[in-house]
C-alpha cells in the first residue's frame, strides 16, 4: 500500500489547507470493461476527480447541511450514511444544527471549501447529499428537487420525455427548471425558489406538479407510492421534497459499477448521452468541454406559489394527501401505510381512517 499523499488545496477562508489521504491506491470502484474509460478508481483518482470539480460541485454543496455516503472497503464494502459529522473533523470546517422527522437534532456537516470535500473522501465518501436548504435556515427549502424514477419496462428515453413534459409544467407554474442526470437511471429536475414555505408546503406543491404532470402524460408518468401500482411508468417521487430526504449533488459519483456521475446539462443536452457515459473517468474533460450548466442556478429564485395553487385546486376537486416515507410520523390525512394488495376494505373508514377494533395489519 503506498504511502499516504498530502493533498494541497484552500480552505473556506482561501488560505492554503493540507488533507491527508491514507491509502491512496486503495481501489474504490473495480474496473468494468477492458478498455481505459473502465479502469479501477481509486481512493487517489477519485480525490483527483474531485479537485477537477470541485469549482461547480461546491456551487450545489456549500451553505448546506450533507449528508455523506460513505464505504468501507470500496463500493463492494460496507456501505452507511453518516448524518453526524465524522470523527475528526478540521478545525477549519463547520457544522449545523439539523432537525429530522422525529423531532430530534443534531449538527451535520457543512461542505464549503475544497479541502472539507477532500476530507470527506479520506473519509470513504463516495457520494454527497445536500439538503435543499441553507445552513442558517433549516426549515425553509430554497430549492424544488424531483427524482424521475423509471420502473421496470422504461428505459432512459422515456425519463426524459416525462422530463421535458414536467419541464413544460414547472415553467407554467412560474418556475424555472434545470435538469440532470441522476447517475443512475433516472433524471433530476430542480427549479430554485425564495425560502418562505416550510417543507410540508413545498411537498404539497411538489405533488401539485406531480400530479399535473400524471394528468397530461397518464401512460407515461405516476404518482403511485406503492410500487405494485406503477405499473410500467416514470414515477415521480413527491417525497423527495420531504424533509431529511436528499438526493445526490450536482457532480457527484454514485456508489455503482463504472463510477457513473451525476451531471448538470442543458435541456438542449438531455438524452444525448446515457448514464453510462458520464463517469468519474470522462466527466472532467466533458465539464471542460461544455462548462456547468447550473451555473446561474440561484441567481433568479422563482415563488412556490404557482405550484401551490396546483395543489390548491387538486384539494378542492377532492384529492388529498400522499403517503409519506416510512420513517416519518404518520401524518393528518394520509393514506393508509397498508400495501393495496394487503388492506383489508372493511378495516378503513372512507377517510382513510382504520375503523374502531379492526386488527393491525403487518
Amino acid at each position: 500500500m503506498a504511502d499516504a499523499l498530502m493533498l494541497e488545496s484552500t480552505g473556506p477562508d482561501g488560505e492554503p489547507r493540507t488533507v491527508r489521504l491514507s491509502s491512496p491506491d486503495k481501489v474504490v470502484w473495480p474496473g468494468v470493461g477492458d478498455d481505459a474509460r473502465g479502469e479501477a478508481i481509486t481512493k487517489a483518482d477519485l480525490a483527483a476527480y474531485l479537485k477537477a470539480v470541485a469549482g461547480p460541485m461546491l456551487r450545489g454543496l456549500a451553505d448546506r447541511p450533507v449528508t455523506l455516503q460513505r464505504v468501507r472497503g470500496g463500493i463492494e464494502g460496507e456501505e452507511f450514511y453518516s448524518k453526524n459529522p465524522p470523527k475528526g473533523v478540521p478545525e477549519w470546517s463547520r457544522t449545523t444544527m439539523c432537525t429530522y422527522p422525529s423531532g430530534r437534532s443534531h449538527p451535520q456537516l457543512v461542505v464549503d471549501d475544497e479541502a472539507t470535500l477532500l476530507w470527506t473522501a479520506q473519509m470513504g465518501t463516495v457520494t454527497w447529499h445536500p439538503w435543499p436548504v441553507r445552513s442558517a435556515d433549516n426549515d425553509h427549502p430554497d430549492e424544488v428537487r424531483i427524482d424521475l424514477d423509471p420502473q421496470p419496462g422504461r428505459d432512459f428515453a422515456d425519463v426524459v420525455e416525462a422530463a421535458r413534459g414536467l419541464r413544460e409544467v414547472m415553467q407554467e407554474a412560474g418556475l424555472r427548471p434545470y435538469v440532470k442526470t441522476t447517475g443512475s437511471r433516472g433524471v433530476h429536475v430542480f427549479a430554485a425558489i425564495e425560502p418562505r414555505l416550510e417543507f410540508l408546503e413545498v411537498r404539497h406543491a411538489v405533488i401539485g406538479l406531480a400530479r399535473e404532470l400524471e394528468r397530461r402524460m397518464p401512460e407515461l408518468v405516476t404518482t403511485a407510492w406503492w410500487k405494485e401500482e406503477r405499473g410500467e411508468r416514470v414515477f415521480v417521487d413527491f417525497n423527495q421534497a420531504t424533509r431529511d430526504r436528499t438526493l445526490a449533488a450536482a457532480w457527484s459519483p454514485r456508489i455503482l459499477p463504472g463510477a457513473p456521475v451525476s451531471v448538470p446539462m442543458t435541456w438542449e443536452q438531455l438524452g444525448e448521452w446515457g448514464p453510462a457515459d458520464l463517469t468519474v473517468h470522462t466527466v472532467p474533460e466533458w465539464l471542460a468541454e461544455h462548462g456547468d450548466a447550473w451555473a446561474d442556478l440561484h441567481e433568479d429564485p422563482g415563488t412556490i406559489d404557482g405550484a401551490y395553487a396546483l395543489w390548491e385546486a387538486q384539494v378542492a376537486d377532492g384529492l388529498g394527501e400522499l403517503n409519506f416515507p416510512p420513517d416519518h410520523p404518520k401524518m393528518p390525512g394520509e393514506p393508509p401505510r397498508v400495501q393495496p394488495s394487503k388492506k383489508v376494505a372493511e378495516h378503513w373508514d372512507e377517510d382513510g381512517r382504520r375503523v374502531e377494533g379492526a386488527p393491525k395489519q403487518r
